[in-house]
């Protein structure tokens, strides 16, 4: 990503020791200021209605993900007197499987910056949650003020095993880096690109909703995915360690996955290797080569997060690399017979490329073959993106879509920039192609 403030605008309108602070001594549990949850399966309004004043109420999760029947704790604070918890569990059918009795509010000390990253690991817990009897996958705890407001915490339940199985990561390591929340991200402070943190936790709140990222990157990928029938898993980036992926018939990589430590390369790259397919449905990812250190992201981006490319391409990778922001264009089908967009209608598909796109590149793999190639004018250089497809030895087939908003394509005219409805159409079963290919095994090994 650019490094302007500017550059960070525009992508929201489109859709060795290091120092750590440490949490003060906590209770074993939070209190039990509530009374049983009352579980629900009917389909929900998850959606927010108001989020209210800035703080008005806001909140994190202790743990990025649980395995299910694990509890997590909440960290809230809020302006109202009272407030409510709401749980949902994401996917083809939206359904609310949690929630709180009425809680009492309470505003959390301000939060703090050390070193210049801001953090409220200092929040006292607000309440325990358990997941007993949930279903694995991607949620959204909502938080809902007796005063209007309300905002998002996102939470993943994690797979045990993954074998077998499409695996679908949330990318909570990008979310992080651009979470703006307290004034700062790995691309701002309150002095600009300059005062930016070079360090970045997840002990703390996202800004805005509470899931942007997620519902504008990933959200409607889920739903595509559960709707395939295919068997999936479920992890976030911060899971992607030695044997996670062991076994896994295909890894899909979703609209904005951007920060990437060597630990989450090398667990995708040993699985594609070891025959398992790899999706990339969105642009620019596997750019920066972070560091993981517990619940933080390490990305100065000068001595200690160079780009990936600097030493291993991720075209390498993921069969091209990022190429241009901000791109406006339309997606142009190259190839329509191969069978990832068999059973689809139109080769031209205006704004579905954009706002920051992929091509192929001089350390693309082998034999890459270019399924669509998309000219595009960025900021007066005449380039182009372009989909790719190609497959390892082991017969693992990988396809990256080469543009930022494949994901945002499947709402049709509600993602914007001109896409249309024939758009989500194509997008929606090019994806259910690949991932029903990917799932019945090494793709390469099949004819097509």
């Amino acid at each position: 990503m650019r490094k302007s403030l500017v550059a960070l605008t525009l992508l929201v309108a489109a859709c060795g020791g290091v120092a750590m602070p440490t949490r003060p001594p906590e209770p074993v549990s939070p209190p039990a200021a509530h009374p049983p949850p009352a579980p629900a399966t009917a389909p929900a309004r998850w959606r927010i209605t108001g989020r209210g004043a800035e703080h008005e109420i806001e909140g994190f999760a202790d743990q990025v993900s649980v395995l299910p029947g694990e509890r997590f704790r909440l960290r809230v604070s809020t302006t109202a007197p009272r407030y409510t918890v709401r749980v949902f569990r994401m996917g083809a059918r939206p359904v609310q499987v949690w929630r709180s009795g009425e809680l009492e509010g309470v505003r959390q000390a301000p939060p703090r910056t050390i070193e210049g990253m801001v953090t409220a690991a200092h929040w006292k817990p607000s309440l325990q949650v358990e997941t007993d009897g949930w279903r694995e996958g991607a949620y959204l705890v909502r938080l809902d003020a007796s005063t209007g407001g309300q905002r998002y915490v996102p939470i993943t339940l994690r797979s045990a095993s993954v074998r077998g199985r499409v695996v679908l990561v949330n990318a909570v390591t990008t979310w992080q880096a651009y979470n703006l929340w307290g004034g700062r991200s790995l691309y701002e402070g309150p002095g600009g690109f300059a005062d930016r943190s070079r360090k970045v936790t997840f002990d703390r709140p996202y800004d805005t909703s509470g899931a942007r990222l997620f519902l504008d990157f990933e959200k409607d990928a889920f739903a595509v995915a559960e709707r395939s029938g295919v068997p999936l898993a479920y992890l976030t980036s911060l899971d992607l360690r030695p044997g996670a992926l062991d076994g896994a018939r295909a890894v899909v990589s979703l609209g904005h996955d951007e920060y990437w430590s060597p630990g989450m390369r090398a667990a995708v790259t040993r699985a594609r290797d070891d025959g398992a397919n790899l999706a990339f449905l969105g642009a620019n990812a596997v750019y920066w080569r972070i560091g993981l250190y517990g619940r933080m992201v390490m990305c100065d981006k000068e001595t200690r997060c160079p780009l990936w490319r600097a030493s291993q391409p991720e075209s390498a990778l993921v069969g091209q690399q990022y190429d241009c922001f901000p791109a406006e264009a339309a997606y142009v089908v190259r190839r329509p017979g191969h069978w990832i967009f068999e059973g689809t209608t139109g080769r031209r598909f205006p704004g579905l490329a954009g706002v920051e796109t992929d091509k192929v590149a001089p350390g693309s793999p082998r034999g890459v073959q270019v399924l669509a190639r998309s000219p595009l004018d960025c900021g007066g250089r005449p380039t182009y993106s372009t989909s790719t497809y190609y497959t390892t030895p082991r017969g693992a087939g990988v396809f990256a879509t080469g543009t930022m908003r494949w994901v945002c394509g499947m709402r049709g005219r509600r993602c914007g920039h001109g896409v249309t409805g024939a758009a989500a159409a194509f997008t929606r079963r090019a994806t259910r192609n690949v991932l029903t290919r990917f799932a019945a095994g090494p793709a390469g090994r099949e004819p097509g």
